[in-house]
């Protein structure tokens, strides 16, 4: 099936072609680089957080990849993006990848040796005049795939970061960082926490913390939730701001979705009044803070907790222009929604033809 059968329906959401996988990996690549400097210049991100944020994208950018030569010339199994309000690979593809790479010396031991592999291809292109089988291409992107995928570059459902020095004027001394997939949603979200440490080193606590982070926020949950229990499993931190960016949906022409940004574009790129290339970003910016703290507990065991102020959550849209002028002719009421007016992208263009 090649990319100029890419249907636009709610029917399917299954890669099944060379074609589809380098069009989707080319697009989502170029999709989160332009996310990324749109997060840094309209600043909805601080220096340090932008520099976190672009790490963890690259961390989910770099799996993709990995997915796009696992599956290139796998004709038993295809990569399927989410039905859901995702445009992402089902949350599964990942955790594939790193089954895949805890058997990688089983697996590279069962494939043919490269050089038997060169042999047979030389024969096939210069002595046989024939194309190469696609169960050797399948065996040489495999050896490819195992060889050179580093399983600690992988996304995880759960992604820890380093405790860093808040930046000047931030309401706490420390930083940190998370990012996690979340299972129901089938999305990435990116989380930074400032926070206070009532003790002398912070490393003699961080592995406490970063536990409590794991069990606890590891998933999509109301934030102030999320606070109030960070709060209480760690009383020797006093957490200041907890800040959450949900990534997606990716609405695009793999997403199979019944969100109305999705079907407006699948709907404009049927009558091709859009490129088939053509993608929007939806993103949400949510934030809690601490307006005061209180005691609880008993004489002999009283703990410090923080009061929360309502959590304040920020809309965005982000898109190539056409893109932007389709919301605004279809949807105008999706406008009145956001913190701001579309942001705009640059759109992409995918040569087809060298994607066969």
């Amino acid at each position: 099936m090649s990319i100029n059968h890419i249907v636009t329906p709610l029917d399917s959401a299954i890669l099944d072609s060379k074609e589809q996988y380098v069009f989707y990996y080319k697009m989502v690549d170029f999709a989160f680089k332009e996310l990324i400097v749109a997060v840094q210049l309209e600043n909805i991100c601080n220096d340090i957080e932008v520099k976190l944020f672009k790490q963890y994208c690259d961390l989910l950018l770099y799996s993709i990849e990995a997915m796009r030569v696992k599956y290139m010339y796998d004709e038993e199994d295809n990569m399927k993006v989410d039905l859901t309000d995702s445009g992402f690979p089902n949350y599964l593809e990942f955790r594939y990848l790193f089954n895949d790479l805890e058997l990688r010396d089983d697996y590279l031991g069962k494939l043919t040796p490269i050089e038997t592999l060169k042999d047979e291809f030389l024969d096939a292109l210069l002595r046989k005049k024939e194309p190469i089988k696609k169960s050797k291409l399948f065996q040489a992107s495999s050896i490819v795939y195992y060889t050179s995928v580093n399983k600690q570059y992988i996304f995880n459902r759960f992604v820890q970061g380093k405790i860093v020095e808040a930046p000047e004027n931030s309401k706490a001394d420390l930083l940190t960082s998370w990012s996690f997939y979340d299972v129901s949603h089938n999305r990435p979200f990116i989380c930074f926490m400032y926070f206070n440490y009532d003790g002398n080193k912070i490393l003699d606590y961080r592995d406490e913390i970063y536990n409590v982070l794991k069990t606890v926020a590891d998933r999509y949950m109301s934030l102030d939730t999320m606070a109030y229990t960070i709060d209480r499993k760690l009383p020797k931190i006093s957490p200041k701001l907890i800040k959450r960016i949900d990534l997606g949906p990716l609405h695009n022409v793999f997403a199979k979705d019944e969100n109305i940004i999705t079907h407006n574009i699948l709907e404009s790129i049927g009558k091709k009044e859009i490129p088939l290339e053509s993608y929007a970003f939806s993103m949400q910016v949510d934030d809690v803070s601490s307006k005061s703290e209180f005691k609880e507990g008993g004489f002999f065991s009283k703990q410090v907790l923080q009061k929360w102020d309502d959590v304040f959550k920020q809309k965005y849209v982000l898109a190539p222009h056409r893109v932007i002028q389709l919301i605004y002719n279809k949807t105008p009421e999706i406008i009145d929604k956001l913190v701001k007016a579309p942001i705009e992208m640059a759109g992409l263009e995918i040569d087809l033809k060298k994607t066969s």
